[in-house]
């Protein structure tokens, strides 16, 4: 799929001097750019669409953990003692 997009001099400069440092192609740091822009527009719509989903389990249910109790299962991460994910309550 061929698209084109026109951008100002001074952006098209812009693209061109990063291309010239990092010895690659404008095309190749356009194609970059919209590829890390996309896969971090994905990640925050997942994001919030998990926020919401979290969300509404809460209110119909009521279940959660505090914030002092994902801490408090945070600090074990990684030692002798870890432990497994606290149970939600009501």
């Amino acid at each position: 799929m061929a698209t084109s997009i026109k951008i100002d001099d001074d952006l098209k400069a812009r693209v061109q001097q990063l291309a010239g440092q990092r010895q690659r192609s404008p095309h190749w740091v356009m194609r970059e750019a919209i590829r890390q822009y996309v896969e971090r527009e994905e990640a925050r719509e997942s994001f919030k669409k998990e926020a919401l989903s979290s969300w509404t389990e809460y209110q119909e249910t009521g279940r959660h953990l505090t914030g002092e109790e994902v801490r408090g299962w945070l600090r074990t991460w990684g030692g002798d003692d870890e432990q497994a994910v606290p149970d939600c309550h009501e």
